[in-house]
């Protein structure tokens, strides 16, 4: 039988274990496209980008949908759960709450399916990002009201801001005319994303945001709707370019906005590199299928939706792609668990433990 002293220690090191991880962060604001969405489009009566119906969610608590454009968990989840607390709940579900000022203080996101940082982008199917800060910036009102200014900026100055935004500007790009793409270059695409990125993030700084985590674009010229259209089946040269593109101007930016504010800190996730390597190297990270959605009809999965009348696979972790778009659980959790603790040149100039420890 253990002694009463070594009982009095473990629960000591738990109490320890969990007070770290509950002063970590006091709360996690999360702002990007369906990657981050946890059913904030399952409010938007007239869009139809939603994940609120099987076979999503299928590997969530519960096994029921809730919104999520995933079979489980996604990056927003991920992240709450390596930080020890609770997955922020999406802002339009907090509406009707009575004590909504409280519940802002544990965190909220504003992610929405279909979301770019282009207001043009999936217009009216869902809230883009410059929606999202407006909503943010009630957010914040609040909190001033309920705390007073002083106390208000300190509790965000220590959470943790996540972005994980522009996919869907590139893919809608990707998908257009000829004729739209001989107007618009993709180096005009991407400075445009940046610009309006710029200020969109000084806006979060303007309104209390000190400490950012930055998710780039993933390869989407690998995601199965885009390998569909390529009668090879090969990853789309074009789309993977602008993600470089992109993912180097974002890159850039945050380390031009550190220099000009020094209390802000950062860290950016290269998802496209790392998602690249589980391409290339699928044994080594424990994946089978590349190519292939897990859920949908047709060539690769990719003719059809991941809808309820959709097949969907066993192995779900041996697979890289959930639908025509999005990640698996497996695949989400292993990127968010590479930017939390690990290093360049995947994660820089610190990585999310680090960020949040400042």
């Amino acid at each position: 039988m253990a002694s009463p002293f070594y009982c009095w220690v473990v629960l000591l090191l738990l109490c320890l274990g969990n007070c770290y991880a509950e002063t970590m962060v006091p709360a996690v604001y999360v702002f990007g496209d369906s990657l981050a969405d946890v059913g904030n489009n399952n409010h938007l009566h007239l869009s139809l980008l939603k994940a609120n119906f099987p076979h999503n969610g299928i590997d969530y608590p519960g096994r029921k949908p809730t919104g999520r454009f995933s079979n489980g968990k996604n990056s927003a989840d991920f992240l709450a759960d390596k930080l020890g607390i609770p997955t922020s709940p999406p802002y339009l579900s907090l509406s009707s709450s009575s004590n909504k000022t409280s519940l802002y203080l544990n965190g909220v996101n504003f992610a929405s399916g279909g979301a770019g940082i282009l207001d043009s982008t999936n217009s009216g199917q869902c809230i883009n990002l410059n929606k999202q800060l407006d909503y943010f910036s009630s957010v914040y009102e609040a909190l001033v009201q309920q705390l007073g200014s002083s106390e208000a900026l300190n509790h965000l100055a220590k959470s943790i801001f996540a972005i994980v935004i522009g996919s869907n500007d590139m893919l809608n790009y990707v998908k257009s005319s000829s004729a739209n793409k001989l107007k618009t270059s993709t180096q005009q695409l991407v400075d445009s994303m940046t610009l309006s990125l710029q200020d969109q993030i000084k806006r979060m700084y303007n309104l209390g945001a000190r400490k950012f985590v930055f998710l780039g674009s993933g390869p989407i010229g690998c995601c199965p709707s885009l390998r569909h259209q390529n009668k090879t089946g090969d990853c789309n040269s074009e789309a993977n370019y602008i993600s470089v593109l992109y993912n180097k101007g974002a890159a850039s930016l945050l380390q031009e906005m550190k220099e000009q504010f020094g209390d802000m800190s950062y860290s950016f996730f290269d998802t496209s590199s790392a998602v690249l390597q589980y391409i290339q190297q699928p044994a080594k990270y424990g994946f089978v299928e590349v190519k292939a959605a897990c859920c949908g009809l047709g060539n690769l999965n990719a003719k059809i939706a991941c809808t309820p009348v959709s097949s969907y696979c066993s192995n779900r972790k041996e697979h890289i792609f959930w639908d025509l778009y999005h990640p698996t659980e497996a695949t989400a959790g292993m990127l968010l668990s590479t930017a939390f603790d690990g290093s360049a040149p995947y994660v820089y100039p610190m990585n999310i433990r680090q960020v949040a420890s400042l």
